[in-house]
């Protein structure tokens, strides 16, 4: 089962279709993570912080926090939706 919840009975795969699928997985997980630094860093992070500090403040520490859990929870919500969807056959067009 792959990092994301999918996958779970797949038939045999080639080595050259593993690589592939762990490729397309990683490249999704990069995908995920650096929007999540670009919307948490734009919500929590203003435009007067100064970067001279080597640390973040406490109200920024805070919201990243909750930003992070939010977005997590989000992203588990939707893939669970979609696992459904798949499961009942109407994910992609299909009915």
């Amino acid at each position: 089962m792959s990092f994301l919840g999918f996958g779970a009975a797949q038939p045999k795969l080639s080595s050259e279709q593993k690589i592939a699928a762990a490729e397309a997985e990683l490249d999704m997980v990069t995908d995920m993570f650096n929007r999540l630094v670009s919307t948490c860093h734009s919500k929590c992070i203003t435009s007067s912080s100064s970067y001279y500090e080597g640390d973040i403040n406490k109200n920024e520490g805070l919201c990243i926090d909750r930003c992070v859990a939010k977005y997590f929870d989000v992203n588990v919500k939707v893939g669970e939706q979609m696992q459904k969807l798949g499961q009942n056959g109407t994910f992609m067009g299909k009915r």
